[in-house]
């Protein structure tokens, strides 16, 4: 290698390993990045969701929807409707919304109308009639507006995570000078001073590398086997472990803009609309389901008890690492950690992870000087996240179960899923609580405040009254023609995609 230039060695491709090679490759291309990936390994992707940050993963490559949309059979993303998850008469669901530009004209009117609601008003509380996504995927329109729309539209996608991984390999390999190793992994050598030094394979072959990233998968062969990192169990407060998934055909007409997640009597069903089929799922807790009533369960849900679509298992292993980032090796992806799959963020972590790395990285004059900031920060987010999801188990609405009954009473809660709580409870400012915490870079006071409301947290019907104070409530018609109008500008899902291809 010329002087000054360093070898990265990724072990593990699928979506977390070619999006690190991606990333690390269009940043530093004066260096070296090699992929090593087993033939023998499969990817477990069976159709996936993303948040709006992977638009801008895509950006930052240079690949326009156009270029990697149709290849993944994708589909776009207005955010996610919840089910079920609450017998509250009239919040029976609700939808969590991407932001969007126009969100200042409603946001701080749905602010007000809940705190008056949680302080014993009979007003109108449900985040859907405040947002424009929530009406965008009602309508099944495309959450990507004229070129000409003066607000600015955050929005993820659905896709064939097989696909985007293949799609990324050939761009890397193809266009930023990434090497491609097939090989089998049979051993990692570790120097004294904890150091990862080569990869040997099964053929004997020794892959040396200045920095080694960690992709390959919950087995973590690096970071967690030779390196010996602590793995932080979630388990506590977040009980889910299994999955149960098969696909079904398209039978909705248009493709809806949304994902949708269902309750059920032990968990949750997916439903991920791509182009060419739905991909649905049922993520469970094994301490109250085994496999084979989850499997039946879902195959009632989806309508096929007695098909032949065959079913795949999985299972999940959430938590985090106490370290992403040891000595020089970086953990990205399944092998970093998990949390379940309800809010879709497991990309967002590999890519805020492998940006954070680069960042750090660099500035630390290409050494792990900052390595200690970047875990510190990385677990924060991470559990961030987790106490988000946490919080729509915790403050379920159902009562139909055991599960979802220990769920509600689960007190293995965080501090600041406390702050929030009692925030929401008292009848305090929940977005200023949200400020005062430094949360509000995981989740926005916005999506607290969709998902407290989303299932009914209010005292109940028969202890609300009027409301004859002269508080200045939300002018609700007003919002109603606000929102319409922005509607025009957005066209149904099934033309958009028809765009991409043209």
């Amino acid at each position: 290698m010329a002087d000054g230039e360093l070898r990265f060695v990724i072990l593990g491709g699928g979506t977390a390993g070619w999006m690190a090679a991606c990333l690390l490759a269009k940043k530093w291309p004066q260096h070296e990045i090699i992929v090593v990936e087993s033939p023998d390994i499969g990817i477990i992707g069976v159709g996936e969701g993303s948040t709006p940050q992977l638009k801008a993963f895509f950006d930052t490559l240079g690949l326009a929807e156009s270029d990697w949309m149709p290849k993944c059979n994708a589909t776009y993303k207005a955010g996610i409707s919840f089910h079920g998850w609450s017998e509250r008469p009239g919040f029976e669901s609700y939808f969590h919304p991407f932001h969007t530009g126009l969100d200042h004209f409603t946001d701080s009117q749905f602010f007000f109308q809940t705190r008056a609601r949680r302080t014993g008003r009979n007003v109108e509380a449900h985040p859907d009639r405040f947002f424009l996504p929530a009406r965008l995927a009602a309508e099944k329109r495309a959450p990507v507006a004229a070129t000409d729309f003066p607000y600015a539209i955050g929005y993820g996608y659905h896709f064939d995570a097989t696909f985007v991984g293949r799609t990324l390999r050939d761009h890397a390999v193809g266009k930023l000078g990434v090497t491609h190793l097939e090989r089998t992994v049979r051993h990692v050598q570790i120097d004294d001073a904890g150091n990862v030094v080569h990869l040997a394979t099964e053929n004997d072959e020794v892959i040396a590398g200045d920095f080694f990233v960690d992709c390959s998968g919950f087995g973590g062969t690096i970071v967690q086997k030779a390196l010996k990192q602590r793995f932080i169990s979630f388990g506590d407060n977040l009980l889910n472990d299994s999955a149960v998934a098969m696909p079904t055909p398209n039978d909705e007409g248009d493709i809806p803009s949304e994902t949708r997640a269902t309750a059920l009597s032990t968990g949750w069903a997916w439903r991920i609309p791509l182009t060419n089929r739905a991909g649905n799922g049922y993520v469970y807790s094994s301490r109250y389901l085994d496999a084979d009533a989850a499997e039946t369960e879902l195959r009632q849900h989806l309508g096929l008890l007695d098909s032949d679509v065959p079913a795949r298992h999985l299972k999940m292993r959430v938590g985090r690492l106490e370290r992403c980032w040891v000595g020089n090796c970086l953990a990205v992806g399944l092998s970093q950690g998990f949390i379940e799959p309800l809010e879709a963020t497991a990309l967002h972590i590999v890519q805020a992870t492998v940006e954070g790395f680069i960042d750090a990285f660099e500035n630390g004059g290409m050494t792990n000087q900052f390595a200690d900031e970047l875990n510190s920060s990385l677990a924060g987010r991470i559990e961030g996240i987790r106490d988000y999801i946490v919080a729509h188990y915790r403050m379920n609405q159902r009562h139909d179960s055991a599960y979802w009954r220990d769920n509600a009473s689960n007190d293995a809660l965080s501090d600041n899923l406390k702050a929030l709580m009692t925030a929401w409870f008292s009848g305090a400012d929940l977005a200023a609580e949200v400020h005062r915490l430094g949360i509000s870079r995981y989740y926005s006071a916005l999506s607290w405040h969709c998902l407290f409301a989303g299932y009914g947290t209010f005292p109940a019907d028969d202890r609300l009254v009027a409301s004859l104070d002269g508080l200045q409530l939300a002018n609700l018609p007003d919002i109603d023609q606000f929102l319409a109008r922005q509607l025009a500008a957005f066209p149904s899902h099934h033309d958009a995609l028809g765009r991409l291809t043209q």
